[in-house]
């Protein structure tokens, strides 16, 4: 039997001269791991007998029957055949070939060659070996996300600098390290890896990166404009017109996978309890995909600080353990005994009392950070001495006891205190700048030359002292100043309270006002930072400014919850100043894009949608002419059209239009036409609504509907083919309306915009039922629930909840079925939305009579004509009275005059709408009736020429069940 190919990755250990398979070492002889080594250092090349003899024997006269011996343990460790090489080939007569991927990483940190081993990583070597394990796995092709957690000072950020740094040696990876940031790390989507994706493009071999990014991830690269060429930042800014969130994410999972086929990436983002919600949205993408990547994704974050800010990352992470998509290294306080090695450690040979472990262990909890400081505050002291090439303490324990720090923070502010004051006031205007900052702004802050801070910080960087080096920031204006961050975030706190509050106040503005300057037109790409410093800075004008600018950086990456916190707090900053043209302009801006924030949040039919939208038609009335009236009105539509008040709807509809045919914009004139033609299609006005949609078709131009998604939080092309669709079913014409649907569908997938994507997936649900496609109805339900659960789009999930539960009904499932779709139903109107409830409960029904529910479908028509009474809609009338007809023949004692009457009422509606596709249907009904009477002669004379007028779709079930009848009533 051949040996059993292994399950678990495997990798080789060179420091310990072990092979790995997954966690299990496997024993191998001396010989026959340096044989494995000498294949592996040398893939691909043909190694003859005579060779491998001499270099692994050179003084040694063997035979060959111990070169066999030593392959046939290594294949058996291996699970390889010599009959199927996967790992060592045989080249008959001549010799072996090394074929298979073996990583070579070490499992540990290579403590001996080291002068002293990093003191906070006393009692981390499990984590340590559990990372350099996780890389092992990812080597392979199996991409790994670790999320390395525990409270502030455990020391997770000096975890992650050891592994790097034994990872430097061996130069095998890719390496991008970002950071969040609390003061604005939540409001600047994906702020971690622009920094980590900058890191990477600026390092060794970065050009290679930032080409790969040109090629597959331009809406990332546009975003580090100091990068590239202007002339190519002009195309990139093209290319990434409209880009939305579904779209960065996928370009940016791709590249990587491509970058990781060229060499592996450890990707590394820091203190995620204070990210972005787009940057947890790529985490969990990237955890997601089952494409092959060598990459390894470090996440650090602590999770009392997630849980105390109601952070979502504390779910994504829960999830994606729940799935098995991610693993967790937690890291906990330090045992006694980890204390103690630290002690020994940092005190070599010193004699050290035998209690001084627990006493340190004791006043600290075992907190790493507490333990290094309390120690370096004894050693400062004079307590703690180095004589005689050892140390001696001076204080009994008592003593010492004493003298240790009630809080983390008075020690903290100790230690600032020891610092010059000029060292403390660059380190206090630091922390204002940022977590992580440019010496420009600090010189800014300070009024100093920016040489002058480079020197204080890099002083402060090369002493170990609160802050450490990360590299130069290069500003669009010429700029170019060295980058600093506080090596904890609990320095950064410290120094940033201690500057008073009128002192904080001047320092975020210069600050804000020198950032500001640095960026010049592209000032828009530092919108969040900046509407931080104007906030804080007191500077409202530029702080509402910079909200706007940074609401619609987010809108523009179909990041909804930050646009929504940056526009709220735009508007309510702006309420303060003084009313004048310029403010109402200005929360025009604002009230539009929150607009589009409501509708994608809530739905169109929240009573926040009608608010903003009202509040903005006020505004365009006092400003005068402005390009902000037609989404103005588009908004106002969309909510009337959700809540069903259909004479609004129509007079926004006919509004809409006359602005439009009053401007030249065509563009314009395309929004408005599907706006009227859906209004008309509401109305039944089947044969107006094809007229004005298929003018609005004429007009899509693809290049400028990115434009319009910006303006009115939707693609209109995506909505005018999808309605028209719809239309075009109604109207008799079903292979036509398949092409437009799936038009409308390629559209939205082109524009890569969730919001529009899923208002297309809706309409091809409705399409396809229409045409009795249960198969295609569940995979475009699919396909909603998917995306909505994904951008968490509250009405699209209800819908989808619906017509998930009519799929079970269809699927024999009927009580569960019904009673999802109430769900769903009950949860629609939850979102305010009343544009569908008349379908809706057509759809239940139906449902209901094919359940044998009688009763139950009887009173659902009820209600039906009690929606009817109020909103005098009547798209679904024609088909509720069909479906009255049909169950009134399903009574235990049919009424067929009254389900005669039901039927020529629907079908008198129909010829007067010109509803081919609903007469041919009632017709069915009808004549199906008359045959069961014995009127065949009437049933065919009343089929017949409605299936004659149809031109097309005759594969469709409706077309097919007309001509299987016709063919019965011969």
């Amino acid at each position: 039997m051949p040996p059993e190919p292994p399950s678990l990755p495997m990798w080789l250990d060179l420091a310990s001269e072990r092979l790995w398979c997954g966690d299990q070492a496997l024993a191998l002889r001396p010989k026959t791991f340096a044989l494995l080594r000498y294949l592996v250092a040398r893939p691909g090349q043909l190694l003859t007998k005579a060779a491998l003899l001499e270099a692994l024997w050179p003084e040694t006269m063997v035979s060959e029957v111990v070169l066999a011996v030593c392959l046939r343990e290594l294949r058996q460790a291996l699970g390889d055949d010599a009959r199927a090489s996967r790992f060592i080939e045989t080249v008959h007569r001549r010799g072996y070939r090394f074929i298979g991927h073996l990583p070579t990483v070490p499992l540990s940190a290579p403590h001996t060659s080291s002068p002293a081993p990093q003191p906070l990583l006393a009692g981390r070597e499990r984590e340590l070996d559990a990372l350099h394990r996780a890389l092992a796995t990812a080597l392979t092709g199996v991409r790994q996300i670790l999320f390395v957690t525990g409270e502030a000072g455990l020391g997770k950020t000096t975890l992650i600098d050891a592994f790097l740094t034994a990872l430097e040696a061996y130069g095998l990876l890719w390496i991008g390290r970002g950071q969040c940031l609390d003061h604005y790390g939540a409001g600047e989507a994906y702020l971690p890896v622009l920094e980590a994706l900058g890191r990477l493009c600026r390092g060794p071999g970065g050009q290679e990166v930032v080409a790969l990014l040109g090629q597959q991830a331009p809406t990332w690269l546009v975003q580090m404009p100091g990068l590239i060429r202007a002339a190519d930042l002009e195309t990139l800014q093209r290319r990434s017109a409209g880009a939305t969130q579904d779209r960065m994410l996928c370009e940016l999972a791709e590249a990587l996978e491509r970058l990781t086929a060229c060499q592996p990436l450890l990707l590394v983002l820091e203190d995620l309890h204070w990210s972005d919600a787009s940057t947890l949205d790529l985490l969990a993408v990237l955890a997601r995909r089952r494409e092959p990547a060598r990459l390894l994704l470090l996440g650090t974050y602590r999770l009392p600080d997630a849980l105390q800010r109601g952070h979502p990352l504390h779910t994504v992470h829960h999830e994606l353990q729940r799935h098995g998509q991610c693993r967790e290294l937690p890291l906990s306080l330090l045992s006694e005994a980890a204390v103690a090695a630290y002690l020994t450690t940092r005190f070599a040979d010193a004699g050290l009392p035998a209690g001084l472990a627990h006493l340190v262990h004791q006043r600290t909890e075992g907190n790493p950070l507490f333990m290094v400081m309390v120690v370096e505050d004894w050693v400062r002291h004079g307590w703690l001495i180095s004589a005689d090439g050892g140390w001696t303490l001076q204080e009994d324990l008592t003593a010492v006891a004493d003298t240790v720090p009630e809080s983390l923070r008075q020690m903290l502010e100790q230690q600032l205190e020891r610092l010059s004051p000029l060292e403390q006031r660059v380190l206090e205007v630091g922390s204002v700048a940022g977590a992580t900052f440019s010496a420009a702004a600090v010189a800014a802050g300070l009024a100093h030359e920016v040489v002058e801070v480079e020197d204080w910080c890099a002083g402060l960087a090369r002493r170990q002292q609160w802050l450490e080096a990360c590299g130069e920031q290069r500003w669009p204006e010429g700029t170019v100043a060295g980058r600093y961050r506080f090596t904890h975030a609990l320095y950064q706190e410290v120094a940033y309270h201690r500057v008073p509050a009128a002192r904080r106040v001047q320092l975020h503005r210069r600050i804000g006002e020198r950032v500001e300057a640095g960026y010049g037109p592209q000032v828009r790409a530092r919108a969040a930072e900046l509407a931080m410093h104007f906030v804080r800075g007191q500077d409202t004008r530029r702080a509402v400014r910079y909200l706007q600018y940074a609401g619609e950086n987010a809108l523009q990456r179909s990041a909804y919850p930050e646009a929504l916190r940056h526009l709220t707090q735009g508007l309510a900053l702006l309420a303060t100043l003084p009313e004048t043209p310029a403010r109402m302009h200005q929360e025009l801006d604002l009230q539009v894009a929150l607009g589009q924030t409501w509708s994608a949040t809530k739905s169109h039919g929240a009573l926040e949608v009608e608010q903003t939208y009202a509040r903005a038609r006020a505004l365009c009335t006092q400003v005068g002419a402005t390009p902000q009236l037609l989404p103005t009105l588009w908004g106002l539509w969309r909510f009337y059209n959700a809540r069903l008040a259909l004479l609004t709807v129509r007079e926004l509809g006919e509004q809409l239009v006359q602005l439009a045919e009053c401007e030249a914009n065509p563009t314009h004139r395309m929004a408005a036409y599907t706006a009227l033609g859906q209004t008309l299609l509401g109305f039944g006005e089947y044969a107006a609504a094809w007229r004005y949609l298929e003018q609005g078709i004429a007009l899509i131009d693809q290049t400028t509907q990115p434009t319009l998604v910006l303006r009115h939080g939707e693609a209109p092309g995506v909505r005018c083919l999808a309605v028209v669709a719809s239309t075009l079913w109604c109207l008799g014409f079903p292979a036509q309306a398949l092409r437009r649907s799936q038009e409308a569908l390629a559209l939205a997938q082109a524009l890569a915009h969730p919001y529009s994507l899923a208002t297309a997936e809706f309409y091809a649900i409705g399409l396809h039922y229409c045409r009795r496609e249960a198969s295609v109805v569940q995979m475009h339900t699919d396909a909603l629930l998917t995306l909505a659960t994904a951008q968490q789009f509250p009405q699209w999930m209800a819908h989808g909840t619906f017509w998930q539960g009519w799929i079970l009904a269809v699927q024999g499932q009927d009580l569960a079925g019904m009673a999802q779709m109430h769900q769903g139903l009950a949860a629609i109107m939850g979102t305010g939305q009343r544009v569908t409830r008349l379908r809706y409960l057509v759809l239940l029904a139906e449902t209901a009579m094919h359940s044998g529910q009688v009763a139950e479908g009887l009173r659902l028509l009820a209600e039906i004509r009690a929606t009817l009474e109020e909103s005098k809609e009547d798209t679904w009338l024609i088909e509720a009275h069909r479906i009255q007809g049909e169950l009134l023949l399903w009574q235990a004692v049919p009424d067929e005059s009254q389900a005669e009457a039901c039927f020529q009422r629907a079908l008198d509606m129909a010829r007067s709408q010109k509803a081919k596709s609903w007469e041919l249907r009632t017709a069915m009904s009808l004549a199906r009736l008359w045959q069961r009477q014995g009127k065949r002669g009437e049933a065919r004379e009343l089929l017949a020429p409605i299936y004659g007028w149809f031109t097309e779709g005759f594969d469709t079930a409706d077309l097919l069940d007309a001509r299987a009848l016709l063919d019965a009533l011969l």
